[in-house]
């Protein structure tokens, strides 16, 4: 199943969570290395996680690493 369709599965403020990420920046370029340096890092922690909790974390890494600059 590709990341598209299992989001058309989800529900409620879960597929709200997932679609926002697979619309705006799911496979886009990225051009800002503060930016890069957040997926870095999201990936990195992701490491025996689900991407799902790390993207409920994610505003708690930008707070954690000063937005990453």
């Amino acid at each position: 199943m590709s990341y598209c369709s299992a989001i058309e599965s989800m529900t409620g403020d879960r597929k709200a969570l997932h679609k926002s990420y697979h619309d705006e920046r799911y496979g886009f370029p990225i051009h800002d290395d503060n930016e890069l340096f957040c997926r870095l890092v999201m990936e990195i922690n992701q490491a025996g996680l689900s991407w799902e909790t790390i993207l409920k974390k994610e505003q708690s890494f930008r707070k954690a690493y000063d937005e990453f600059d």
